[in-house]
């Protein structure tokens, strides 16, 4: 009988560690698309209404401020919650946070597009970022978890590349949304997405937790977080238009500065902190959040105010504008498993020096904008770079940070990174902001004098000047000086946001310093 069965020297145990490798690479496929397509929505979602700002502007008569708020309130409360995120999912089941935070996501993505007029939308925007607080963190935590080290650079690059495509339908699809259906289709195309994100979820994703499951979760540093990161934020967009003298400016600046110093101390106290501070003896993952924060935050900015220059002063469609951005998505799509791989066999160090390098010099092409605005000629050289050197950092920069800790604190990590990039985009609009309206205001000054634009109607026109390149030309003036009115708007803000993307450059380049000198390329265990 022996031998007509399987022959003895075969052992059983060969046939079902076959099996299991297979159904392993098989539950890796759907961690991929699980994680992909949900963290997709937030990508969608955030490409989407930077591209439908200028149309939110006219459609809801909002001011520039406003419209800082659309986008700051979302960052403010994911920057600052991501942490409480990625530690709830260390604890309590990272499949089973993620789905939650997928699910309060799309519930505010319904409200945002009901919403009747800009407060309503600001007040849903923060409780989207709740929800994304929830969503992200978990989602390279569950990546990290399920591939070991030697598939992780791989998986992550190819975490990054889908998610970057899957953005790329962002723009165009929400500009074609803007301008065929209504600018609300935007938030809930998130729906049919989500029911897919969560049927894969639950019936093919494990759950996993982390060894601190039965810890105490820190909800007095998540608040103090959030009015720390809230008060600057209020303070530097508010001092746009009150000026830094102004009560209120002054004491939210001075609770956000005293909130986040609370924050430090309560973080370095607590037995379960949601941003353990001993994560930062390792001078990599120390480096890589750093650099996260120096490369994001010119980034950050430039997305938020690219399409208005686009769309007018160079009176582009919402489409055209959306679509511009492809070459950053495509480049993203096509390099980043292949940069993630490098991370595997050559380490982060090199392609994060050389990455960000090169997205200065994309930065450098931006600041060159003039004439009648060419794409191929005016925006694709900036588009181009800048997507090839985003495509060698983004996993090489992801990859670091998560081999930087033990796979104990992938969620807590994740959501320290993630939080760090949107706190430089939070920094970054509100900054820039307040840089790019000084330097908006004090074009039109010199302009208007050298112009000799009547007195009375530069006094009036300067009211205008926070809606930069949306301001609404005076009544009651001649039609000529109107011209010379518009002409100036535009040169002003043409010439305010080319200096923009050279300190956008500058901020590149110092990130490459960091990255050389921080960046190790041997694993540091936290």
């Amino acid at each position: 009988m022996g031998t007509i069965g399987r022959p003895p020297s075969i052992p059983p145990i060969i046939e079902t560690d076959s099996i299991k490798a297979v159904s392993k690479k098989a539950t890796g496929y759907w961690v991929l698309a699980a994680t992909i397509l949900g963290v997709s929505m937030a990508y969608i979602d955030g490409t989407a209404v930077n591209v439908a700002l200028p149309v939110l502007q006219e459609q809801l008569d909002a001011t520039i401020v406003d419209m800082q708020w659309v986008i700051e309130a979302y960052s403010l409360f994911l920057a600052s919650l991501i942490l409480v995120g990625g530690a709830l999912g260390d604890r309590y089941g990272r499949r089973l946070i993620y789905g939650i935070g997928i699910s309060l996501f799309t519930v505010s993505s319904i409200f945002c597009g009901l919403s009747e007029n800009v407060d309503q939308l600001i007040y849903f925007r923060a409780l989207q970022g709740i929800g994304g607080a929830m969503m992200i963190p978990g989602s390279l935590a569950i990546i990290t978890v399920f591939f070991d080290k030697s598939e992780r650079g791989k998986a992550i690059g190819t975490w990054s590349a889908f998610s970057a495509i899957t953005a790329a339908i962002g723009p165009v699809l929400g500009g074609w949304l803007i301008e065929e259906v209504s600018w609300r289709w935007i938030f809930f195309i998130n729906i049919p997405i989500a029911i897919i994100v969560l049927a894969i979820l639950f019936l093919r994703v494990p759950e996993s937790k982390g060894e601190l499951a039965k810890s105490k979760i820190d909800y007095l540093g998540g608040v103090l977080a959030t009015i720390g990161l809230g008060g600057l934020v209020y303070g530097f967009i508010e001092s746009a238009a009150l000026g830094f003298a102004d009560p209120l400016v002054f004491g939210s600046l001075l609770l956000g500065i005293v909130s986040l110093t609370a924050f430090i101390l309560v973080e370095n106290r607590v037995e379960a902190p949601m941003m353990p501070l001993k994560l930062f003896r390792s001078r990599t993952f120390s480096g890589a959040n750093l650099v996260t924060f120096l490369m994001y935050a010119p980034f950050g900015g430039t997305l938020f105010f690219l399409p208005f220059v686009m769309i007018q002063i160079y009176d582009y469609t919402a489409i055209e504008a959306g679509a511009s951005f492809l070459p950053i998505i495509l480049l993203l799509f096509v390099f980043s498993r292949w940069s993630g791989g490098l991370v595997d066999k050559y380490g982060a160090k090199l392609p994060l020096v050389f990455g960000n390098i090169i997205q200065a010099l994309g930065y450098v092409f931006f600041a060159q904008l003039g004439g009648g605005g060419n794409y191929f000629f005016t925006f694709f050289p900036g588009m181009f770079v800048l997507g090839l050197g985003l495509a060698l950092s983004v996993a090489p920069l992801t990859t670091a940070v998560m081999n930087a800790v033990d796979t104990t604190f992938s969620g807590t990590a994740s959501g320290i990174n993630n939080a760090v990039s949107r706190v430089s985009g939070l920094v970054a609009i509100a900054v820039l902001g307040i840089v790019m309206l000084f330097l908006f205001s004090s074009g039109m000054d010199t302009g208007m004098h050298i112009q000799s634009i009547p007195p009375e109607v530069q006094e009036a026109f300067k009211g205008e000047y926070i809606n930069l390149a949306n301001a609404e030309m005076p009544t009651g003036v001649a039609p000529e000086i109107k011209e010379r009115l518009k002409d100036l708007v535009e040169l002003s803000y043409v010439s305010s946001f080319n200096i923009l993307m050279y300190i956008a450059a500058g901020l590149s380049l110092l990130s490459a310093l960091i990255a050389w000198i921080m960046i190790r390329e041997k694993k540091s265990l936290s």
